[in-house]
C-alpha cells in the first residue's frame, strides 16, 4: 500500500455492511472507497482455553477501543519516548546495553514519534475519525490502515515438510510472520520458567548468563533488563523460533530486523510505564510489526488482554498475585468449575488423539454427557473485571489522577480476593497465585 490514496476523514457506521472477518474479539469491515483502510470493531465477548467466546464483561467492547486508540496515539507522540529514555536511563543495566536500545529507532520516535498502523477512533454521533484525544462520542470502532498478510507455503522436503518465506523477501509491504514477546519478568506459568527449571545446574548458569541474569531465575521477579523471544505467526501451529531463523522469515535486512527488536522492547517500555503509573506491574506483551516501503510501524492489537499486568496484595501472611487480564478468568473456571476444566483438558488430550477439531470433539461429548456444558460465570465475578477494565480504560484515557485510579484498582483485587473468601476458595487462590 502507498500514502497516494488520502486516509478517510469520517466514516458513516450505518453503511459498513457485514464483517470481512467475525473474531472471537473483534470484527473487522472494510472501509467504503478506501481499499488502504480496515475498521476494527471491538466486542465485550472474551475467550479462555481456545473454547471460543464464553463470557461477556460489560463495557469491555468500548473499553478495549478506547485503550488502543489511547495507546497507538501516546506511541505517535515524541514525549511519550521522552519519558520512555528517562524511565530506562534510570533503570539499572548493563551499560552497553542501555547504549544500544536507546540508538537507532529511539533516536527517530523522540524527534517524531513512532509509527503505527492506528489512524483514529470514530465518533460515534458525527462519524469523524478522531486522530488525537478522544472523540466527544467514543466508540467500538477504530480505522487502521491495512497491510498484506501472506501465508507461507507448505513444501514437502524428503517426505517432511519445511514453510517456503521467499514471498517475504520479494515484498514492499506486509505483516512481518512474527510475534515478538517481550518480557520484563518471570510468571509462573511462562515458558522461560519451565525451561529454566528442566535444566542440569550447570546449564541453569549458562542460561543466566544467556539472559543477562546475575543470580538464579525466581517466580513473580522481575529480571534485571527484558529479554524477547520470537515465534511464527503465519503457520497452522505458534512455533518458537531462533533468532536466525526469524531474521530469514522476516524477509528483513539485518539492520530492520535489530530494529523491529528494538521497538518490541521500547513499546513494551512504553506500556510499562503508562502502567506503573496506576500502580500495575507490567510483565510481558506481544507485538507484531509491518513493513511498507522500507518504514516500520507497530500493527494488530493492545489492550488489557494482550499484556499481564498484575499487583500483589498480602493475604494471610503471603504475598498474592492480582491479574488485571485474562488471566483472571482462567483462574475463576479452574478454581470455581474444576470438573468442566477438567472436561477441557480431557477433550484437547482426545482430539490429539483422533485427529479431529478440538472444539468439534468438545461440542459432541457435552451433548453425550461425557463432559460438563460451560457454565455461566457468577455475575458478581464479571462485575470485578470490568470493574478493572474500565479503572485500566480511565487511566490511559487519563480521566482521572493515576493516584486515585491506583487506589480503585487496588479496591478491586481486595474485592476479588473476598469473592473466592466467601466460596470457601481462599485457599485454592492461594496456592494457585500466592508468591512464597
Amino acid at each position: 500500500m502507498t500514502h497516494s490514496a488520502p486516509a478517510p476523514t469520517h466514516l458513516d457506521l450505518s453503511k459498513l455492511g457485514e464483517p470481512v472477518y467475525r473474531g472471537s474479539v473483534q470484527n473487522l469491515y472494510a472501509v467504503p472507497d478506501h481499499p488502504g483502510y480496515v475498521v476494527c470493531e471491538t466486542t465485550p465477548a472474551g475467550s479462555v482455553f481456545d473454547v471460543g467466546s464464553i463470557f461477556n464483561i460489560e463495557g469491555n467492547d468500548l473499553n478495549r477501543a478506547i485503550f488502543r486508540h489511547a495507546m497507538y496515539s501516546r506511541l505517535a507522540q515524541p514525549a511519550t519516548w521522552q519519558r520512555v529514555k528517562a524511565a530506562i536511563e534510570a533503570t539499572p543495566m548493563d551499560p552497553a546495553w542501555r547504549t544500544e536500545l536507546l540508538s537507532g529507532p529511539m533516536e527517530t520516535m523522540l524527534e517524531r514519534g513512532a509509527s503505527t498502523h492506528h489512524l483514529g477512533m470514530v465518533d460515534a454521533v458525527t462519524g469523524e475519525i478522531v486522530r488525537e484525544g478522544l472523540p466527544a462520542n467514543p466508540s467500538c470502532y477504530n480505522v487502521v490502515r491495512r497491510f498484506p498478510v501472506m501465508h507461507p507455503p507448505q513444501r514437502n522436503l524428503l517426505g517432511t515438510h519445511v514453510f517456503d518465506y521467499a514471498q517475504f523477501h520479494q515484498s514492499a509491504s506486509y505483516v512481518v510472520p512474527l510475534e515478538y514477546i517481550v518480557r520484563f519478568g518471570v510468571t509462573s506459568g511462562s515458558s522461560i520458567l519451565k525451561k529454566y527449571q528442566s535444566l542440569s545446574e550447570a546449564a541453569k548458569r549458562s542460561y543466566e548468563q544467556e539472559l543477562g541474569l546475575s543470580k538464579p531465575m525466581g517466580v513473580w521477579e522481575m529480571l534485571e533488563r527484558p529479554i524477547y523471544d520470537l515465534t511464527s505467526k503465519y503457520e497452522p501451529e505458534d512455533r518458537a523460533v531462533s533468532k536466525q531463523e526469524a531474521l530469514i522469515m522476516s524477509g528483513l535486512s539485518s539492520q530492520d530486523f535489530l530494529h523491529t527488536v528494538k521497538l518490541a522492547i521500547l513499546g513494551g517500555w512504553a506500556v510499562r510505564e503508562l502502567l506503573e503509573s496506576a500502580g500495575l506491574l507490567l510483565w510481558d506483551l506481544k507485538w507484531e510489526f509491518a513493513v511498507a516501503d522500507e518504514e516500520l510501524l507497530f500493527v494488530d492489537t493492545i489492550d488489557a488482554d494482550s499484556f499481564r499486568g498484575t499487583t500483589f496484595l498480602d493475604v494471610a501472611g503471603r504475598k498474592l498475585v492480582i491479574h488485571y487480564n485474562k488471566q483472571a478468568m482462567r483462574d475463576y473456571y479452574r478454581l470455581v468449575h474444576p470438573d468442566w476444566y477438567a472436561g477441557i483438558n480431557e477433550a484437547k488430550a482426545h482430539a490429539q488423539k483422533v485427529g479431529t477439531p478440538f472444539k468439534q470433539v468438545l461440542k459432541a461429548g457435552q451433548i453425550e454427557g461425557k463432559w460438563p456444558h460451560t457454565p455461566e460465570v457468577d455475575p458478581a465475578f464479571l462485575d470485578l473485571q470490568a470493574r478493572k477494565t474500565a479503572l485500566i480504560r480511565q487511566h490511559v484515557a487519563s480521566e482521572r489522577d493515576a493516584a486515585s485510579i491506583r487506589a480503585d484498582l487496588q479496591a478491586t483485587g481486595e474485592a476479588e480476593v473476598e469473592f473466592y473468601r466467601l466460596r470457601g476458595l481462599l485457599d485454592q487462590l492461594l496456592a494457585a497465585n500466592a508468591v512464597g
